[in-house]
């Protein structure tokens, strides 16, 4: 399995309730427990006006199929390919 961030573009992310936050939620959650193939959605991070998100999948095309199923758009997907911290500088 490999992680993904996702960029999606959402003009007035940062405006969204907490209805609206967890009605994403739910849709994310559901379409991932539908996939035919592992996938997990580990969370967001929201800004003004785009939604960052961070998923294992087995593929770029898993991420696009889960997009289109839970009928939430795509503006890029990087697959990340080494993660550091504050500890890494201590190695």
């Amino acid at each position: 399995m490999k992680k993904f961030v996702i960029e999606r573009s959402f003009p007035g992310a940062s405006n969204l309730s907490q209805e609206e936050l967890r009605n994403i939620s739910q849709t994310f959650n559901e379409v991932a427990n539908e996939m035919e193939t592992p996938y997990t959605w580990i969370q967001s991070f929201i800004t003004e006006d785009k939604i960052y998100c961070i998923h294992i999948a087995a593929s770029k095309e898993a991420i696009r199929e889960h997009s289109k199923i839970a009928r939430f758009p795509i503006h890029t997907i990087n697959e990340v390919k080494t993660v550091i911290d504050p500890a890494t500088g201590n190695t």
